[in-house]
C-alpha cells in the first residue's frame, strides 16, 4: 500500500477488504458573490476532487466513497451553497454525522462587504439568488443572517472586499499547498481604523496608544516597515512591554488553537491610518511567532491608501 497522504485517516479494514483510507475534507461556503468558485478552482488545481453544490445531505456519502477508492481521491473539497434553512439544518446534520465517524473536516468561509457584493452582482447584471421580489442587498442581509452561525464554526475565514481574484488564488495556495502541514498557520494583518476593522480577524490589536510617527515631519513619508519608523515605535514607553506581553498571551492562545484542532488564525493589527504603528508592530510580532514555530504571514491591508 502506498505512503498515507498528509491529513488522510487510517480506519480499519473489514474482513477481506483493503484499508480504507478516510480522505481530507474541506467544505467552501460562504456569501453568494464572495468567491467560493475561484476558491474552489484553486483548490481543483492544487489536486483536490472538488464537488460544486452537493447537496449537504450526501457529503458523508461523498466521503465514504473517497474512503474506498484506494488512494484515488484523497482529498474532497465540497462547495456548499446555503440558501434555504432545511439546507442548513441538513449541512449541519452531516457535519455532526462526520465528527461522530472521526472525519477531520475544514470549513472555509468566504466573506465581503456588502458594497463589494452589491457591486459584484450589479456589474454581472445578476439577482441575487435569496433576494426575491426585493432588492439585492435584501438578499444579502437574509444570507447574512442564515449563515451567522456556520461563520461562527468556520475554521478559515477570508474576506474578499478588497481582493482580486489572482490575490483571493494566492491566499488558497498559502494555506492549502501540500507539503508538510503546518500545526498552526498565522495572518498578522495592519490596518487603519479609519478604514474600518477587518471583518476576517480572530484577534484585534490597538495600537493607538504610541505617539503617532505622522506628526514626526521627517518620519511622515516612511512606513512601519522602514528602520526610522521601526525605531521610533519601539523607543516609546510602553512598546517594548506590549509586543512582548501580547506575544506571551498569544503562546498561551496558540496552545489551545493546537489542542483543539484550528490551523489558521488572523490577529489584525491597528493604528490610526495603517501606515507606521501597525505595520511596524505587526512586523516584529510576526517575527516572534515565527520563532515560535507558527508559520506566519504579513499583510499590510491599509499601507499606501492614504
Amino acid at each position: 500500500m502506498s505512503e498515507q497522504t498528509r491529513g488522510e485517516e487510517q480506519a480499519p479494514s473489514p474482513p477481506g477488504d483493503e484499508v480504507v483510507t478516510i480522505p481530507e475534507l474541506v467544505i467552501i461556503t460562504g456569501m453568494s458573490g464572495a468567491g467560493r468558485s475561484t476558491a474552489a478552482k484553486c483548490l481543483e488545481d492544487l489536486g483536490w476532487f472538488v464537488v460544486d453544490n452537493l447537496p449537504p445531505a450526501l457529503i458523508p456519502t461523498m466521503v465514504d466513497l473517497g474512503a474506498r477508492s484506494q488512494g484515488n481521491v484523497a482529498r474532497i473539497a465540497v462547495v456548499v451553497d446555503v440558501r434555504g434553512r432545511s439546507f442548513f439544518d441538513s449541512l449541519r446534520e452531516s457535519l455532526s454525522d462526520l465528527a461522530a465517524k472521526g472525519v477531520t473536516r475544514r470549513v472555509v468561509f468566504l466573506e465581503a462587504s456588502d458594497n463589494a457584493l452589491v457591486q459584484r452582482f450589479e456589474s454581472v447584471r445578476r439577482p441575487h439568488p435569496l433576494q426575491g421580489d426585493g432588492r439585492i442587498v435584501d438578499g444579502i442581509a437574509a444570507e447574512r443572517d442564515l449563515l451567522r452561525e456556520l461563520r461562527g464554526d468556520a475554521d478559515l475565514v477570508i474576506d474578499t472586499s478588497n481582493l482580486n481574484v489572482h490575490e483571493l488564488r494566492a491566499k488558497m495556495d498559502a494555506q492549502f499547498t501540500s507539503g508538510d502541514e503546518p500545526e498552526l498557520r498565522a495572518t498578522v494583518m495592519s490596518f487603519g481604523y479609519k478604514y474600518g476593522l477587518p471583518v476576517d480577524a480572530d484577534h484585534v490589536v490597538d495600537c493607538r496608544f504610541l505617539p503617532n510617527p505622522h506628526w514626526v515631519p521627517e518620519l511622515r513619508p516612511y512606513t512601519g516597515t522602514s528602520e526610522e519608523v521601526a525605531g521610533y515605535v519601539f523607543n516609546q514607553p510602553g512598546a517594548k512591554e506590549f509586543l512582548d506581553r501580547y506575544a506571551e498571551l498569544l503562546q498561551l492562545i496558540a496552545s489551545g488553537y493546537r489542542r483543539e484542532g484550528k490551523r489558521y488564525v488572523t490577529i489584525a493589527v491597528g493604528c490610526t491610518g495603517g501606515k507606521h504603528r501597525s505595520v511596524a508592530m505587526s512586523e516584529r510580532l510576526a517575527r516572534r511567532l515565527a520563532a515560535e514555530g507558527i508559520e506566519t504571514v504579513v499583510v499590510h491591508r491599509d499601507m499606501g491608501r492614504e
